[in-house]
């Protein structure tokens, strides 16, 4: 375990010292802790005048503080009472104190390498008492031997230590267990959280390191990690031209509360707010706690509204629970957005790996060759095969150790998932439409609350729930499954425009035969209308198998000869529906392996996913 930090508290270490006397530092009994700063502000601070009201000259009523004959001031005497309360109040609460003091004095110096620029600290010394411990340079490089060699397994830096040294699982160390990398205190500034981030994932090691950001269920201190967020995606934009390069993957694009789609959420959380339709708050309410004015004239809002960084700043000062409250509806409309976006294909995400046991390409077309250069454009149909991973055990336990995850199963299909809260959306009209997040062996899907009480999911005893959990697992183990996906790569600026609007993220992959590929994938609908745009002759026809695929995996509705083929939801469970075709052609289309049913006194007609590909070749002839 890798905890990267910022603050050692050896400023506050020093101060307390130093107004130690001689007995004292012989005992040595010392709380690090900001309570005596926060006791020197409530003793000094804490309003204690008796004030009397007055009205001036004008007629306004005002007040001031009140003196005695002697010129001395006046105290309110149930003031100074609330005082005094709230101090013995403070100084029975648990002490809180630095974090890197508390995990040592926790696990214990045996168990914690310390990486810092601190100079001296107090541990235990093993009767109950306290010592002061010097550290020299060297002690650093001896804790990290130590950690590297295994006989400490936790490790704790700061800046001092996340330059020039490897806590990597490196191959010629003894110690090659995975590092858990835990991101305590990010700081301010992206590129020493990217040293830190560094000194864990480098080449030459045994494992890759989970990276695992460290924040609490406040909603208002997102307006910390944000401001990390953006400055490690700018920065890894700058270096690669890569997002995930300077991130590390580690922050959701929900995280980042100054990106495009944020501001767009707030402006849309300002007129809801305005509207009356936020179940948070009310618009005069905001205005008085937050000291925003946001009224303009004639009764409208101001034109210029605050910009993301006032209003963050604003809801900070609020109560956690009124935090909370607004961060969820402005939280759910950033989701929405960019699940809208991730749908469309145009969230931009950088440049991502295709990652598959085997890609090959099946055949390649020129789409276009530079008159100057000679370089070409190609369209490549690939064919992957990719290995299902499937969710073991130990870590199904482990989502269902939070209390509020339960088991659920499909009666009708036989399969398990965990179900539990997930984000959730916030629609046009300020409404939270909750959600829930099923987790299942092999993926992971999201359904509103509403409409989840309408499928077959229902819960389940644990007994049920490891008896198809386990048998569903057992079948992926063997099984892979294979995708026929159509890539542009090759001279790509030239014909970027030409190119769908949407899905515009670019990918790398490795065929199996060695060769490194760019491009930008393409949908199997859209392959046709592409190659048509650049002159192939003929264009480029899809197989069945990529239709029937590609309606399953996206829901859209794709043109089947002169019928069209859709994915439909009937009883819980996902279907191929035929649509379009004349009540004449019934009896043909049976005969072909169509099957009907009557549904809500209409006959539909659904296509069995076995045969789907053969049935719809017939079809289209």
């Amino acid at each position: 375990m890798v905890i990267q930090l910022v603050s050692t508290a050896e400023a506050m270490l020093d101060r307390t010292l130093a107004a130690l006397d001689a007995e004292a530092r012989a005992n040595l009994d010392i709380e690090l802790s900001p309570r005596e700063f926060l006791m020197d502000y409530l003793s000094a601070a804490f309003p204690t005048r008796q004030m009397r009201t007055y009205t001036d000259d004008s007629g306004n009523v005002r007040s001031e503080p009140m003196i005695d004959e002697d010129g001395r001031p006046v105290h309110s005497q149930e003031a100074m009472r609330m005082r005094d309360q709230l101090l013995e109040e403070l100084c029975a609460l648990p002490v809180v104190g630095s974090a890197l003091d508390h995990i040592i004095g926790h696990f214990g110096v045996d168990q914690v390498a310390e990486v810092t620029g601190r100079s001296r600290r107090i541990v235990a010394d093993g009767r109950g008492g306290q010592r002061l411990e010097s550290r020299s340079p060297r002690s650093n490089l001896a804790e990290t031997d130590a950690f590297m060699r295994g006989a400490k397994r936790i490790l704790i830096f700061s800046d001092a230590g996340g330059t020039g040294r490897s806590y990597h699982a490196s191959l010629a160390a003894e110690n090659q267990s995975r590092r858990i990398h835990y991101l305590l205190e990010p700081g301010w500034r992206a590129d020493a959280a990217i040293q830190g981030l560094g000194r864990t994932h480098r080449t030459h090691q045994a494992s890759a390191p989970l990276f695992r950001p460290v924040s609490t269920d406040c909603r208002g201190e997102r307006r910390f990690i944000s401001t990390i967020a953006r400055r490690l995606d700018s920065l890894g934009a700058l270096t690669r031209g890569q997002r995930q390069t300077g991130g590390q993957g580690l922050f959701n694009p929900r995280d980042n509360l100054e990106s495009d789609f944020a501001k767009d959420s707030l402006v849309t959380w300002f007129r809801l707010l305005f509207a009356g339709k936020l179940a948070s708050t009310s618009f005069a309410d905001f205005q008085a706690l937050t000291g925003l004015n946001l009224e303009g004239e004639g009764g409208g809002m101001v034109e210029d509204l605050p910009p993301i960084q006032r209003w963050l700043n604003r809801i900070l000062a609020l109560r956690i629970s009124l935090q909370n409250a607004i961060f969820d509806e402005y939280l759910g409309l950033i989701e929405a957005r960019i699940e809208a976006a991730r749908e469309a294909g145009t969230l931009d995400v950088g440049v991502e790996t295709i990652d598959a046991e085997r890609i090959t390409i099946l055949d390649r077309t020129c789409i276009r060759e530079d008159p100057v250069s000679g370089a070409v454009t190609e369209m490549l149909r690939l064919e992957t095969e990719q290995r299902y991973r499937p969710v073991t055990r130990d870590r199904v336990e482990w989502l269902l150790q939070d209390g509020e995850s339960r088991c659920v199963v499909n009666r009708r299909s036989g399969k398990a998932a965990i179900c539990s809260a997930t984000h959730s959306l916030t629609d046009e009209d300020g409404q939270l439409v909750k959600r829930w997040e099923l987790v299942r062996p092999a993926r992971t899907e999201r359904l509103r609350q509403d409409l989840f009480l309408e499928t077959l999911w229902e819960d389940a005893d644990a007994e049920e729930f490891a008896k198809l959990w386990d048998q569903e697992v057992e079948d992926l183990r063997h099984r892979t499954r294979t995708e026929t996906i159509y890539l542009v790569t090759g001279l790509l600026l030239p014909v970027w425009g030409k190119l769908p609007d949407d899905h515009v993220q670019v990918w790398r992959l490795k065929t199996e035969d060695g060769q490194s590929l760019l491009g930008r994938l393409i949908p199997a609908p859209m392959v046709s209308k592409v190659s048509s745009a650049f002159g192939v002759a003929g264009g480029i026809e899809l197989a069945p198998t990529d239709i029937v695929r590609h309606v399953l995996d996206s829901g859209g509705v794709e043109p089947v000869g002169a019928y069209h083929l859709k994915r439909s939801l009937v009883a819980g469970e996902q279907r191929l529906e035929l649509i379009d075709w004349p009540p004449s052609r019934l009896a043909e289309l049976k005969a072909l392996g169509c099957f009907s049913e009557i549904i809500s006194y209409r006959t539909r007609l659904f296509l069995p996913p076995t045969r789907a590909a053969d049935i719809l070749a017939r079809i289209a002839a």
